[in-house]
């Protein structure tokens, strides 16, 4: 199976890259849009700043291929936050493939932290990413911005109130949490993903 992870000015590359191979799976990290386009799968993994980001990507042309992929797609992190319209870190349009914007989370007491960082269990899960024994399994999350739930929501997280702890729509999927750093439900995740 050919697996490109999408190289761009962003971390997380190699960790998702190690959680790969753990498969016997080795994949190739490129910027190359042609390189993208034949790969079987592919991973944008990410954690940075969303407007910077988008300006390093659309300068690379990455907007576009990513847009046009027509094979499995699966956004990490501040992946997924640039799958959607509009981030408010950095008041960046980003790839509008999911119809929604990115918001900051807002604490309403001293307890409430931001960033969201740890593990969070998932509910109403839906789409081939999940299968039923992940519902209620915990994941690891570590972010400041959130996307709302809405139509494409495809898994429920909770901190200060819920939000999309992942997204789907036709051949784009999506998480917030790592699952990379996730453990077992982590590759199970990943695993699924592989087999759509």
């Amino acid at each position: 199976m050919n697996i490109a992870i999408i190289k761009y000015n962003a971390g997380n590359i190699c960790s998702v890259d190690y959680a790969l191979r753990r498969f016997g799976i080795s994949p190739v990290i490129t910027s190359d849009p042609e390189e993208i386009g034949r790969a079987d799968k592919v991973i944008f993994p990410g954690v940075g700043h969303a407007g910077a980001t988008m300006q390093h990507l659309r300068r690379l042309g990455l907007d576009r291929t990513i847009r046009s992929l027509r094979q499995p797609v699966l956004g990490i992190c501040l992946g997924m936050q640039l799958m959607c319209r509009y981030s408010s870190e950095g008041d960046a349009d980003c790839l509008g493939i999911f119809d929604v914007d990115v918001e900051r989370f807002a604490p309403r007491s001293h307890a409430d932290k931001v960033p969201h960082m740890g593990w969070s269990l998932l509910q109403d899960v839906k789409t081939e990413l999940f299968d039923r024994e992940i519902e209620g399994r915990h994941v690891y999350f570590v972010h400041s911005y959130y996307v709302p739930l809405n139509p494409h929501t495809a898994a429920v997280a909770c901190h200060i109130h819920p939000f999309s702890a992942a997204l789907g729509k036709d051949n784009f999927y999506a998480t917030q949490f790592h699952p990379e750093k996730s453990g077992g439900t982590g590759e199970r995740i990943l695993q699924n993903f592989l087999h759509i």
